[in-house]
């Protein structure tokens, strides 16, 4: 994630920085903000209290992105609060990580538990307000958002897609209906076409969600459905870059296509999210796509990485480039539109079965 140089100079000034941070204004959290140098690296968020064990990787993250010191910080009341804080600094120290400041809030107040004087921190706790701090108007300032709390940031990929976009799945299904089936002879044709379609869509997209721009009902309900077709969804996930687009093309897909279509876009989003650092909508993004398609692989893939606190850069690494991707999978196979020819076998959900999980993708790589 490319992240502002925000300049934190003081609690108070982590304090309004956390919340841009995770994506929300956390509550009954533990957050570990990585920083090597001046630069944050990362920020890593736990719902307190913290379960057993959930924080034996994160020394292992840490050093992998070469994080020099983090600052630790608890929301909650000291008793739920505190012990979560021993425990991380221990297994920091132990680490040798370096604490360079360690807080808890609550109410608008903070503590610190690196200061033992009552000079810098008074029994009664320090007064701090985020909305006033000149680090949060930067933030905003570099597009970063801070939701009022969590369950804002869980409504912002849940489906909004009404009547209309219904209505426009349905003609996109009834045209794609129309395709011959795969024994006929010119199935492998109609797949190379379909394919090179799907790829120029998917890159035209990008390109109008970096302009500011939407797709109407219509190209988001077809671009959803080209993502059923590996190639094109990993042509999708091989262009992932720091953009704010991705993240907001596939959350909008996220949001507005049909239940059994969403579990690609979703994971599109998942991966966006994750590798500018949001684990936070990562994570949701990846519930969506799963309570879509319990099989789907790429969400199974990318849910393991940010359980086990795998860097997005582990995994960004070994992502081929779309010209990688044509010499490994080789030209286009009438085989390759099987996962879509599922999904037009199927009825269009309507209102009533909006919440049942769409059919699993089977034979394809992850």
């Amino acid at each position: 994630m490319t992240i502002p140089k925000l300049v934190l100079s003081s609690p108070a000034d982590i304090l309004a920085a956390v919340p841009y941070l995770v994506g929300f204004h956390p509550t009954d959290s533990l957050v570990v903000a990585g920083v090597a140098g001046p630069e944050v690296r990362l920020t890593t968020r736990w719902d307190l209290p913290v379960a057993s064990g959930d924080l034996d990787r994160l020394v292992a993250l840490l050093h992998r992105e070469a994080v020099t010191a983090v600052f630790v910080v608890g929301y909650g009341p000291g008793a739920l609060v505190t012990p979560a804080v021993d425990t991380v600094t221990r297994l920091l120290h132990a680490g040798g990580i370096r604490v360079a400041e360690s807080l808890r809030a609550e109410g608008g107040r903070y503590w610190s538990y690196s200061c033992g004087s009552a000079s810098c921190c008074p029994a009664e706790g320090t007064p701090y307000d985020t909305e006033r701090s000149h680090v949060a108007a930067e933030a905003v300032m570099h597009g970063l958002v801070a939701l009022p709390d969590r369950g804002s940031l869980r409504r912002s990929v849940q489906r909004c897609g009404g009547a209309a976009m219904r209505q426009a799945t349905s003609r996109v299904l009834a045209d794609l209906r129309a395709m011959p089936e795969s024994g006929e002879p010119v199935a492998d044709e109609l797949a190379a076409r379909f394919v090179a379609e799907g790829l120029a869509r998917v890159r035209r997209a990008i390109g109008l969600y970096d302009s500011g721009g939407r797709l109407d009902d219509e190209g988001a309900a077809r671009l959803g459905l080209d993502l059923a077709v590996v190639r094109v969804r990993d042509e999708a996930w091989a262009l992932i870059d720091d953009r704010d687009a991705h993240v907001a093309l596939w959350r909008d897909l996220t949001r507005r296509l049909e239940t059994g279509h969403v579990a690609p876009a979703a994971s599109l989003l998942a991966a966006a999210a994750w590798h500018r650092g949001e684990c936070a909508l990562a994570g949701m993004a990846l519930e969506r796509a799963l309570a879509a398609d319990p099989g789907y692989s790429m969400a199974h893939l990318l849910r393991q990485a940010l359980t086990h606190m795998m860097s997005p850069a582990m995994l960004r690494d070994r992502m081929p480039t779309p010209e990688e991707l044509d010499d490994e999978m080789g030209p286009p196979r009438a085989i390759w539109l099987a996962p879509l020819r599922a999904l037009l076998a199927r009825d269009l959900p309507g209102p009533a079965s909006a919440s049942s999980p769409g059919g699993r993708q089977t034979g394809s790589p992850p």
